[in-house]
């Protein structure tokens, strides 16, 4: 009886992890990050097991601790968008999603390269919009700095804006021509655009002829107040950060809440949270596995680090291995340059760790593991695919962007073995029905109208 229950179907997303909090790069079995091969290895993976989309994350400036270049950036990280045009031959329907930002770049500039990514892709593209107000990244750019951290949702909303107009401005037909008549009429099908904003002062002809999804996708991660609405007004899909059921169903229900004051509906925005997953042959071994993988992503110099984050100050001297601190923070927010702090209430976060480690009886590491985790699916492959399906199905979520802990070959167990099993529910496709990632992830087209009638 329950195969004649229409079910919500899964959306999935590899995200090529980087080097980051969640990647074991000193694994032996991980191979390199910044080899063309290994971006191939992943992405095809990800086809094979017919996910929506390949994601990778963009790097503006090396991070630094304490002066130093931070543990987790010694490889280096290659241009997003290279690679991800390199990847449209490497594929033929997989998503390729980016994260460009909208403080450092031009509305221009970003227009043409994600129609060109669209075009070079049939249809493929996908852009994560991020905000930056941070003078340290913005050093490596012409106007580092200058932007006001009220500001960054403006000029993100502004750059949206003008990139739509942009893509508009080419009819879907495209110019007359008419070879035996000698007749080229582009004048009445690429209109031109004179756009002046509080950020932008712009004339001219675009470039790119209209691409084949109408507009590439735009992706989302902001989880303030305020990123939240940015992400009704604008997004098609957001990188939630929310893991739990319960944060992610309150999370689900508060964004999808704001849609209809932009005259979108429910299905207008797919919420997909990061997750990682660890498999085992039973659940005591899934737990064994996911415990060996923390224990390599904290390790007691990256243990310290964190905690000198929150604190403000020098721990070097404390043993990882011994109780936190009991020194108070301070307010030093230059300690770690080039990533986000950890705490805006620095002191409220110590006494809430001392707290727990103390209920848990919690060395330093043990406790920067445990408050660190990124929303995990630990268990054999049925149990993955049961707790995944329960999110989706009970929307905490639409889906999850998976993040792996080895390059490139972490993905691989699980298209083998949690793929088939949500096939066999009815909750995930068997074949791509549509070669454009607006197809894969059910989004209409950008000038289609509620009523399905399609806007001029």
């Amino acid at each position: 009886m329950s195969r004649n229950i229409v079910r919500k179907q899964i959306h999935l997303a590899a995200h090529f992890p980087g080097v980051n909090n969640t990647t074991v790069w000193a694994d032996p079995a991980s191979k390199s990050q910044i080899d063309f091969e290994s971006f191939v290895h992943l992405a095809r993976t990800a086809e094979r097991g017919k996910f929506d989309f390949f994601f990778l994350a963009e790097g503006l400036r090396l991070r630094e601790h304490r002066g130093r270049i931070h543990d987790l950036d010694v490889v280096g990280r290659p241009d997003t968008l290279t690679v991800l045009e390199a990847l449209a031959g490497a594929t033929t329907h997989l998503g390729l999603a980016g994260t460009i930002n909208t403080t450092f770049n031009e509305p221009y500039e970003l227009a043409k390269q994600f129609a060109t990514l669209d075009h070079l892709s049939d249809g493929r593209a996908a852009w994560n919009l991020v905000t930056s107000s941070d003078a340290f990244t913005g050093e490596n750019f012409r106007r580092g700095g200058f932007l006001d951290h009220s500001q960054r949702y403006v000029r993100a909303a502004e750059v949206v804006d003008v990139v739509r107009e942009l893509w508009d401005g080419w009819s879907e037909r495209g110019p007359v021509i008419d070879r035996e008549a000698g007749i080229f009429a582009a004048d009445n099908d690429i209109a031109p655009f004179d756009i002046h904003t509080t950020q932008f002062d712009i004339a001219g002809r675009f470039e790119v002829p209209r691409s084949p999804q109408g507009h590439p996708v735009f992706l989302q991660a902001g989880d303030s107040d305020e990123g939240r609405e940015f992400g009704a007004a604008k997004a098609d899909a957001i990188f939630s950060r929310h893991g739990t059921l319960e944060e992610g169903r309150a999370f689900y229900t508060d964004v999808k809440s704001r849609l209809a004051k932009y005259g979108r509906s429910h299905d207008d925005l797919k919420i997909l949270p990061a997750a990682a997953f660890v498999l085992g042959d039973s659940a005591e071994d899934a737990e064994e596995r996911a415990r060996h993988i923390r224990l390599q992503q904290v390790g007691p110099q990256t243990a310290i680090a964190f905690l000198e984050q929150v604190w403000g100050r020098d721990l070097s001297n404390y043993d990882p291995d011994g109780p936190l601190p009991d020194v108070d923070p301070e307010d030093n927010v230059t300690i770690t340059r080039g990533r986000v702090r950890h705490a805006k209430d620095p002191r409220a976060v110590a006494e809430a760790w001392r707290a727990k480690a103390e209920a848990e009886n919690l060395s330093i590491r043990e406790l920067i593991i445990e408050v660190t985790a990124r929303q995990q699916f630990v268990g054999t492959a049925e149990q993955v695919a049961t707790e995944i399906d329960h999110y989706v199905q009970t929307d905490a979520s639409d889906g999850f962007i998976l993040v792996p802990h080895l390059t490139p070959g972490g993905l691989d167990e699980f298209v083998d073995t949690v793929v088939p099993l949500l096939q066999e529910r009815g909750s995930f496709r068997t074949e791509y029905d549509g070669t454009t990632l607006r197809s894969h992830l059910g989004l209409r087209h950008p000038h289609e109208t509620n009523e399905g009638v399609r806007a001029s």
